[in-house]
């Protein structure tokens, strides 16, 4: 049987010059249309943080659908972190800056009780400025984040440095 690494080995799409020259892009959407892919990587980051949290945050997109699917698998709800301007009024917004503009994340402000332990899942860790905000905006809420996990990490960009003293679990590292 392969372990979720394998799997997102041979299942993972990589495409070169996208969005822009000299990106290599990771396209894991294969891999999460794959169910023994999906769920070897659900059970890997389930596992990674077992009982150590109440509700899973996923950020939009790709980690919406990892999110969903640990929840499920951890028996926990799940909670969505989402571009600014898609929720309805009463949010809390995080902005932040990435290397090429600026964002800003949202959570409905009524969905976390304080103390709630989240676990942050998203697709792919690179500079870290999303996860680190999408932290910052769950702490804002009361929550205490126990963890993140993430499909694959980027080795060369700083997104581990950027979550020091965070427990941060890749599937994978390329």
């Amino acid at each position: 049987m392969p372990t979720a690494a394998e799997l997102v080995d041979r299942l993972t799409t990589t495409v070169p010059d996208f969005p822009e020259p000299g990106v290599l892009f990771r396209d894991l959407t294969p891999t999460l249309a794959d169910a023994e892919g999906l769920r070897a990587i659900t059970d890997e980051l389930t596992a990674a943080f077992a009982g150590a949290f109440d509700l899973v945050a996923g950020i939009e997109a790709r980690g919406f659908l990892l999110a969903a699917a640990a929840a499920y698998a951890s028996g926990t709800g799940v909670v969505a972190v989402r571009k600014a301007g898609k929720l309805p009024p009463r949010t809390l917004v995080e902005h932040y800056e990435l290397e090429y503009g600026a964002a800003a994340l949202e959570i409905r402000a009524e969905q976390l009780a304080p103390g709630t332990r989240v676990l942050v899942l998203d697709d792919v860790l690179a500079t870290g400025g999303t996860v680190d905000a999408t932290c910052t905006l769950l702490e804002r809420a009361g929550a205490t984040v126990t963890g993140i996990g993430v499909v694959l990490e980027l080795e060369g960009l700083p997104g581990r440095a950027r979550l020091a003293g965070r427990r941060v679990h890749a599937v994978r590292t390329v």
